[in-house]
């Protein structure tokens, strides 16, 4: 697998402040969330899939948001990676890719030869040699049998815990002996990675390509991570990213440096830039808008028709389960999800009926929002004040949590403020909700780094980030007819 971290002082509060409202309103959770309706399980292409790679397809799919169906980029990944099996020790393994419609930049392997790569990490790469320096890695890993290995090993500490939870009388000695399971497995899964990394840039450099791309990819990667938006879940915000279960990035460059000078200097071997932009040009980019999208404090869902504006100071984050959110300086936080309760159900009824368990029920009221049915209540936890809201929108009903450390008159305000916000889009709002997406231009003359960065279609560093994406550093010069990655809407 690839993947990517990020800031601090401030920012860690919130998230920090964000983890307490998450882990207090973990009681609130019910059966309905946002997952199956923001990120539809889409059926596999693979009709010959055995069960169990079936399943595992299916899961990848969910978690990813679906297939990202581009014939284009289809065949220049399918012709890099027919290079690199035609290279590699093992050439009559059978391999199929999978795009997969996220922002997360990842790629990784299943034992069956399924390969799948993110929309996000195709942005990121700036030629063929990268690309093909994670598929390599990603083919390593099936060839070594690493996958296959992983999955026992993960068998075994399940395994372990179930000695420690049902066998074990001594809970200290029982802690002691998962925590060694789980140190082992760590450190197997580590050796793996950096031996997938080996041999990916020896079966690259041998099927033509530039060695050195794995060292420029991991470099990018590793500048990408600390550019991640704030995490208003509180937990670590890489969980489908590379970087979050490979080792650190200064560990993977220094060795992937050391590989590839064993294959020759700087320079050997195809980069094929040109191709490899053509190909992502009108790639999307970040959130695509059919699973729902963040744009500043508004969120909008157009395929479900729903948008609302969060609090003042509120920082969004879009994820399978829910939409949460969480305030600079970790007082307030946020989360929306959506239930099906049945029609003949009130609202004050469901908000009464023990899904979160510290509700004052003479506080709840039914209300109207937008001339939706609702109904609102008030909850109190050990350390958070709660205010609940309940909005029947068709066949859902969408649940805002809204959290604070002080209840005032200002903070009620503005929860209140922010569901009155909650409204169904105008078919023109609909038509308008396109992706951002990646695109392809020709520096001129005239043009500076801080020119270009100022037609990038992003609010958050958009210097830093045409930097990041295009491979460059500060100060760099840019020549006439070189071709770079802007994000338009």
């Amino acid at each position: 697998m690839v993947t990517s971290q990020r800031g601090t002082g401030s920012r860690r509060r919130v998230a920090l402040a964000a983890m307490l409202v998450a882990t207090a309103l973990a009681g609130c959770s019910s059966t309905g969330t946002l997952s199956s309706k923001f990120f539809p399980n889409e059926p596999p292409k693979q009709a010959e899939m055995s069960p169990a790679t079936l399943r595992e397809h299916q899961r990848i799919l969910a978690a990813y948001g679906g297939a990202y169906n581009d014939q284009k980029l289809e065949d220049y990944i399918s012709q890099t990676v027919d290079r690199l099996v035609a290279a590699s020790e093992r050439p009559d393994v059978k391999y199929r890719v999978t795009i997969l419609n996220s922002p997360a930049i990842n790629a990784f392997a299943l034992p069956s030869g399924q390969l799948y790569v993110t929309r996000g990490l195709l942005a990121l790469a700036n030629d063929s040699a990268e690309l093909a320096s994670v598929l390599s890695h990603e083919m390593a890993h099936v060839t070594a049998s690493h996958a296959a290995i992983r999955e026992d090993q993960a068998r075994r500490v399940a395994l372990v815990e179930g000695v420690v939870n049902q066998v074990l009388s001594d809970p200290e000695t029982g802690a002691l002996a998962l925590a060694k399971s789980k140190i082992a497995l760590a450190s197997f899964s580590r050796s793996q990675e950096f031996e997938a990394d080996a041999i990916g840039v020896q079966v690259s450099a041998k099927a033509g390509f530039d060695p050195y791309g794995a060292e420029r990819f991991l470099t990018s990667m590793g500048r990408n991570a600390e550019l991640r938006p704030l995490s208003a879940s509180g937990t670590d915000s890489r969980p489908l990213d590379f970087l979050s279960s490979h080792p650190s990035t200064p560990d993977r460059v220094k060795n992937a440096v050391t590989s590839a000078r064993k294959q020759g200097e700087p320079g050997t071997g195809e980069r094929d830039r040109d191709e490899h932009l053509a190909d992502i040009n009108g790639l999307v980019f970040g959130e695509d808008p059919s699973e729902g999208f963040v744009r500043g404090r508004r969120y909008l869902h157009p395929k479900l028709g729903f948008t609302f504006i969060a609090p003042e100071g509120f920082v969004l984050e879009n994820t399978a389960q829910a939409v949460l959110g969480a305030k600079e300086g970790g007082t307030q936080a946020m989360r929306l999800d959506v239930v099906r309760v049945p029609a003949e159900q009130t609202l004050t009824d469901y908000l009464k009926s023990g899904w979160i368990g510290t509700i004052d029920e003479k506080s709840t009221d039914a209300l109207t929002i937008n001339g939706f049915p609702a109904a609102t209540a008030t909850a109190k936890g050990d350390d958070w004040m709660f205010r609940l809201y309940a909005v029947r929108f068709g066949s859902e009903v969408y649940r805002f949590i809204f959290a604070a450390k002080t209840k005032s008159a200002e903070t009620e305000r503005g929860f209140r403020d922010s569901i009155n916000s909650f409204r169904r889009m105008t078919l023109t709002e609909i038509e308008g909700a396109r992706p951002l997406r990646i695109k392809i231009v020709t520096v001129t003359p005239s043009d500076t780094i801080e020119r270009l960065a100022a037609r990038m279609a992003v609010t958050d560093r958009p210097l830093q980030r045409f930097l990041v994406l295009n491979g460059l550093t500060a100060g760099q010069q840019l020549k006439p007819g070189d071709e770079v990655k802007i994000v338009i809407e």
